[in-house]
C-alpha cells in the first residue's frame, strides 16, 4: 500500500475502502470485514450513511491494530454548528466503537461551518480527532476557511475521476497543504467509464484492468490524490 502524509504528520492510505450505499447490517460489516483482510486500511463511512455501527463491528472481528487504521466518517448538515458538532462527534464514536477519529470531515458546505470547525479544532487539540477537513468544498470556500481559522483544513473530498480530473485545482491545495482525496474514484460505474475506449485501450496494452488504470492514474497526477473507492 501507497501512502501520502497529511501535512500534520499523519499517515493516510492513497486507496481507501468507501462504503456509500452500502446498506447497515451484515451485507456492510463483511464488505468492511473483507476488505481488511485484503489488505485496505482506510475506511470511509459518514453518519448519513447509516452503517457506522457495522463499520466498527468489522473493524473489531478483524483483529488488524487501531494504530494501523485510518478510520474516516463525516458531520452530516442537520449537525452543523458549535455544540451540535460535537455531539454528533461522540454520536459517531459510540456507533463505531472508537476512542478517536483519524479522520473526520465536513460533509457539505453548508449551515454552520464556522461553528463545527471552533468545535473540530478544540477535538483535534484533544486527540480525539487525529485529523480534521472537509468534502465537497469549492477553492473559494475552501480558502476561506483556511484563512480565518487557526487550523486549515488538511482535507478536501470532492469528486475526481477521469470525467472530472480537477486539474485546476491543485493549486489551491497545494498553497493550504490540503490533501485532495477523490470520492467516486470509478465514477461511480456511470456514463460508461469502464466501457471508456481509451481506457479499455491502455488497459490492454498493460494487461490490467480499466479500474486499475484509472486508480493508478490518480495515484499518479501532480496532486496525488487519496481515493475511497
Amino acid at each position: 500500500m501507497e501512502y501520502t502524509t497529511l501535512k500534520n504528520g499523519v499517515k493516510m492510505p492513497l486507496l481507501g475502502f468507501g462504503v456509500f450505499q452500502v446498506p447497515e447490517g451484515e451485507v456492510c460489516e463483511e464488505s468492511v470485514y473483507n476488505a481488511l483482510a485484503v489488505g485496505y486500511r482506510l475506511i470511509d463511512t459518514a453518519a448519513v450513511y447509516g452503517n457506522e455501527a457495522a463499520v466498527g463491528r468489522a473493524i473489531r472481528r478483524s483483529g488488524v491494530p487501531r494504530e494501523e487504521l485510518i478510520i474516516t466518517t463525516k458531520l452530516w448538515v442537520q449537525d452543523q454548528g458549535y455544540e451540535a458538532a460535537k455531539k454528533a462527534v461522540t454520536a459517531s464514536l459510540e456507533r463505531l466503537g472508537l476512542d478517536y477519529l483519524d479522520l473526520y470531515l465536513i460533509h457539505q458546505p453548508f449551515g454552520d461551518v464556522y461553528g463545527s470547525w471552533r468545535a473540530m479544532e478544540e477535538l483535534y487539540k484533544a486527540g480525539t480527532l487525529r485529523a480534521i477537513g472537509v468534502c465537497n468544498f469549492t477553492d473559494t470556500q475552501l480558502a476561506d476557511l483556511a484563512e480565518f481559522n487557526e487550523i486549515a483544513p488538511m482535507v478536501n473530498q470532492i469528486e475526481l475521476h477521469p470525467y472530472s480530473p480537477q486539474f485546476e485545482r491543485e493549486d489551491i491545495h497545494k498553497q493550504y497543504g490540503v490533501q485532495l482525496e477523490a470520492w467516486g474514484p470509478l465514477a461511480e460505474a456511470k456514463n460508461g467509464i469502464f466501457e471508456n475506449k481509451i481506457l479499455v485501450s491502455i488497459a490492454g496494452k498493460y494487461g490490467k484492468s480499466v479500474a486499475q488504470v484509472i486508480l493508478r492514474w490518480q495515484s499518479i497526477t501532480a496532486c496525488r490524490p487519496c481515493s475511497a473507492v
